[in-house]
This record gives C-alpha cells, structure tokens and sequence, in this order.
C-alpha cells in the first residue's frame, strides 16, 4: 500500500505535464542523477545516471553500467492526460453575472465525467525579467472553478444522452465578480505583476483526491492514471536500479494524448538523439550502436480497458482483462500494439522472474483502440517492442479507476526488466 500512496502523492502534485515533469527531476536528482541539457555538450561516463527534458514536458532518464553496454531496455510513457487547454484571453462575461473561462478540449475526454467537480488550473507560464524571459510552472492549487451541468428540469430529456458541446457545455465558471482575471490571479500566486506575463499554457484539471475504496480495498479512483501511474513505475523502476547491465533508460514523452505529433511526442526525435547521442559517447563507431539497437527491448507501458462490470459485452470474447488479475501484454494485429510472439515470449519471462501475472489485451474485433507510443517510437528507430499496461475502467474520464495490485505488479515488473 505503500507504493500505492506514493503514486497517489505524485499524481496529486502532477496535474499537467510540466508539473509531471518537474516532479520527476526532484526524484532523480534526490537519487543522485545528473542533469544533461540538449543545448550543451555532454561528458557521459561508464556507471553514469542522467536525465534530460525537452520543452519542460518530455523527459529521459538514464543509467549507464560500468561496463560497455551490449543493449538498452527502455519503456515509454507518457505524461499528458485529457483536459480543457485555457484558450488566449479567456475571460467569458455571461448576462453581467458571471465570468467564464473560454477553453478547448485537449485529448479525447469523457466530457461527462467533468460536470459538477472542483476544478483548478494549472500549467506554465513566461515572464520578463528585464530583457530575459523565465519559465516558471505554476498550480493555483485551490477549488477555482466548475462546469455546472444543466438541471433535470430544464433538459427532461438529459438522460437520453445528446450530444456535449464544449464551446457552450463545458466552460468553467470562475466568479460571479465580473471584474476578476485569471492571469491576475496567476500573477498574484506567482508574486508578479500581471503586465510580466508574457504568455502560458494553462490546462483546467480536476482537483478531486483519488481514493482507495472497495469491500477489500482493492481499488484506486483517481485522476490521471492514464499514463501517470505507468510513468511513475518506470521512474521508480529506473531509480531503484543501482547496477544495469544494460543501458536502462526510462522515457516519458508528451502530447500522446493529442496524436505524438510535436517536438517532445512520441512521433519526435527525443528518444531517437538522446539515444545516439549516448552511443556517440560509448561506442567507436555506428555499426555497433546498430547492433546494440538490434539486441535491445523497448517496453510500450499505456493503460488499457478492463472488463467493464456493465457492458461486458465491449471487451473481446476471450482475452477479458479484469483489474487485479496481473499487468496487461496488448496485442494488436494493425500494430497499434508492437507486440509480437517475439516481444511477448521475452515480456512473458520477465514476469516469470519477477513472480507477477500477466494478461493478455486485444481489442474487441469491432471497436478499434486508440494510439499509443510504441509503434511511434519504432519509426524512428529498429527496436524490437512490445505493449503493457494495467487494466483500468473509464479511460479518458476526469476520474479513473484501477485495482491497487496490478499497479505494484507493473512496478515489479519493470524493475526486474531495467536489470535483465
């Protein structure tokens, strides 16, 4: 339970990804890694530990063995969830009564699942100083604002389901003061004047402590656990392993949710630079980074859907993952998923050596899955892969749910994988 508590902390304190980012660096420099930075040269050394992030959201972590790596074991994450993204100029005045936030959907949320629940905002801001500009993360940290839903009485027909539109739906009440700014109150958090902040990428999250509840206590509800709680098991996995004999390396990119497709996504370079980069630094030429790729094993580690207790029928007849019952290996004939009966014989193993159960995952033949990061990562770069994950309910919800068992046996799991 312990463990549990823990990612419970880091999810709290990781509402958008700069935040997931951020807390990440304090656990690795409290362990004694070093920080690289992309715009430097870099001087890596044999039984090294290193992190390096990109554009505050994406971050690698890495620990070299003492001797000559002959493959990397990496996984990939991702810290981004869906949200409301705080559009330019927000502030919405509605019949001289309220004030509004104007936002837009980030991912594909369950937007049903965001009605009637404290929300704050978080995110990053840039501000002058002087002639420079500095990034600062910043979390107003406080039940802010909600989305009212409409009473029964005004829509009888809300219950049949209608389409949720966000422009009109699912903007924010902020204040009944008309005059109140969100960027004053930023500025007030921050210690700033308001005419300092340059710009922001500010995400409505919601603030609703995650629970361990369940006749056994066999459950934890939470925000976020898509991906936080796979990213949270690789980092802890990384951190607690003193002496690799493989180039370990933890991954957790952004923006998955919304396609991979930037700087600092699954789609980019990250993983790919860092990569040659320490090769540049241990090998002789690049005939052997290409055989070290060849030899190595990357570790997809994204959620997917559980049993769901009411619509059995969505699962696929006969791989039925049920939370509790082990970590997840997906599965999928488009490579959605990269697993293959090669990947999945070597994940199969591990599991073995770290005395967890695994459960296969594939999509209902009817109902395609979405995206993830391994098939991404593999564009990039000739590495064998496979998918895991937990299973989890109401994926995409402000609100999720997974069993508290499968979350320390992914941990397990990837601890015993950054050491094979």
């Amino acid at each position: 339970m312990s463990y549990t508590e823990d990612l419970i902390r880091y999810i709290s304190a990781s509402p958008t990804a700069f935040q997931a980012v951020e807390e990440q660096k304090e656990m690795l420099l409290s362990a004694g890694f070093t920080e690289l930075k992309e715009e430097e040269k870099w001087n890596l050394r044999l039984s090294g530990s290193y992190f390096v992030t990109r554009n505050s959201s994406a971050l690698i972590a890495f620990r070299i063995p003492k001797k000559m790596p002959e493959k990397t074991m990496i996984v990939a994450t991702h810290a981004d969830s869906p949200a409301f993204k705080v559009k330019t100029d927000p502030e919405m005045t509605v019949a001289q009564s309220y004030v509004k936030l104007n936002v837009e959907a980030y991912g594909g949320a369950v937007y049903s699942s965001w009605f009637d629940r404290p929300l704050s905002v978080a995110g990053r801001v840039f501000v002058k100083d002087g002639d420079n500009v500095t990034e600062i993360p910043v979390d107003l940290k406080k039940d802010l604002c909600m989305i009212p839903s409409l009473a029964i009485h005004m829509d009888r027909d809300t219950n049949k389901g209608h389409e949720i539109k966000v422009q009109e739906e699912l903007l924010p009440l902020l204040s009944s003061d008309k005059d109140v700014l969100l960027y004053d109150l930023i500025a007030k958090k921050l210690k700033r004047k308001r005419e300092e902040i340059l710009s922001a990428d500010l995400f409505v999250y919601n603030r609703q402590e995650a629970v361990i509840w369940g006749a056994k206590k066999e459950f934890l509800s939470s925000p976020r656990l898509d991906d936080l709680s796979c990213a949270y098991a690789s980092v802890r996995g990384l951190i607690e392993t003193k002496k690799p004999e493989a180039l370990a390396l933890h991954v957790m990119f952004n923006h998955e949710e919304v396609g991979s497709s930037s700087t600092e996504g699954a789609c980019s370079t990250f993983l790919k630079d860092t990569l040659e980069r320490i090769a540049e630094a241990i090998f002789k030429d690049r005939e052997s980074y290409l055989t070290f790729l060849a030899k190595s094993l990357l570790l997809s580690a994204d959620n997917g859907h559980a049993l769901h207790p009411n619509y059995p029928e969505k699962c696929d007849p006969t791989n039925r993952p049920v939370m509790g019952k082990g970590v997840l290996l997906k599965f999928s004939g488009n490579q959605k998923y990269t697993t293959d009966a090669s990947s999945a014989a070597k994940v199969k193993l591990l599991a073995e050596k770290a005395g967890i159960s695994l459960q296969t995952y594939h999509n209902h033949s009817d109902l395609p899955g979405g995206s993830t990061l391994g098939n991404l990562c593999v564009h990039q770069m000739a590495i064998q892969a496979a998918d895991i994950g937990i299973a989890q309910l109401a994926m995409h919800s402000s609100y999720e749910t997974c069993a508290v068992s499968d979350l320390s046996d992914l941990y397990r799991l990837l601890s015993v994988f950054f050491v094979s």
